[in-house]
């Protein structure tokens, strides 16, 4: 995924149905002799709305808890979206543009405290390592340009067949990846990991080699390519949000046409349009061991 020198402010047409990271807090500078106890943290994802409904599914999220045995105070780390995930995997097709319109930032949020009910009721809340301080500190300013410059969520990793070892052409950028990201940083700062099972989401899609379209302004703008962007604009127009149960059950039918009966999904990808030819078994929801560093 493509670094960024800054993150841009959100549009105001991006609107979040529940506010990201409502309780945030700065990350705490540590007292360096201080053991900080490190916690993996899992949930079902919307476990607040569905409990473990999507956990049946092994739809997971991540995050990351520290506890200071110094001041017995706990911390949550995790990153997520910001307008929630279905603003980013698909865009708004917004009548008074001509390109698809993308809500599809990303962000770290830190807050003191650790919801115990909420991780361990359907999910997983395990102490993985322990570090000083120090380490704490360094982390920290790692953790504050990782978030400065990796702004925007991607859902898909996109690979040619299912199994290890196989060409992956797009990864993911979600809550899992930061927490994976951390873990190494830690690692990389001397963090001894325990060895504990260690299993993650991934939702893939199968295809053969993509096909690179253009950006936004190569395709939808004043001398873009008009029937390329009406093509892309008409595939994304049955993910748009639904007003009706018969809505949805029409727009289902559409995806199924487009995806598996064609064959056809365009990606957005680092701001450029890519044409992938999907392959069975199209889409997977897949629950992996990824062990903790070097473990």
């Amino acid at each position: 995924m493509r670094r960024f020198s800054f993150r841009p402010e959100p549009d105001p047409y991006c609107q979040a149905k529940y506010t990201f990271c409502p309780t945030s807090s700065p990350i705490p500078i540590m007292k360096g002799s201080d053991v900080i106890e490190v916690f993996r943290l899992q949930t079902p994802v919307w476990e607040f709305k569905y409990g473990n409904l999507l956990g049946h599914l092994k739809i997971m999220h991540d995050a990351i808890g520290f506890r200071s045995t110094l001041t017995g105070k706990n911390y949550t780390m995790e990153w997520y979206e910001l307008f929630q995930l279905g603003n980013c995997t698909f865009p708004h097709l917004r009548p008074e543009m001509d390109a698809p319109f993308w809500c599809n930032q990303g962000a770290a949020c830190f807050f003191e405290g650790i919801d115990d009910i909420h991780w361990k009721e359907n999910g997983t809340l395990t102490l993985v390592a322990t570090i000083s301080g120090n380490t704490f500190n360094k982390m920290a300013k790692w953790v504050k340009q990782d978030n400065e410059t990796g702004i925007y969520y991607e859902t898909w990793t996109v690979q040619a067949s299912p199994g290890k070892g196989v060409e992956t052409w797009f990864e993911s950028y979600d809550c899992s990846k930061f927490v994976l990201r951390t873990y190494e940083k830690l690692a990389e700062l001397g963090a001894k990991f325990k060895k504990v099972e260690t299993n993650y989401t991934r939702i893939f899609l199968y295809s053969g080699e993509p096909t690179y379209l253009g950006n936004e302004t190569s395709i939808f703008g004043p001398t873009g390519n008009k029937t390329l962007a009406s093509v892309i604009k008409r595939f994304y127009y049955p993910f748009k949000p639904h007003l009706s149960m018969k809505e949805f059950l029409w727009s289902l039918l559409q995806i199924f046409d487009s995806v598996v009966m064609h064959r056809q999904f365009y990606l957005f990808y680092n701001f450029e349009y890519w044409f992938l030819p999907m392959k069975f078994p199209f889409i997977k929801i897949t629950y992996e061991e990824i062990p903790l560093p070097n473990t």
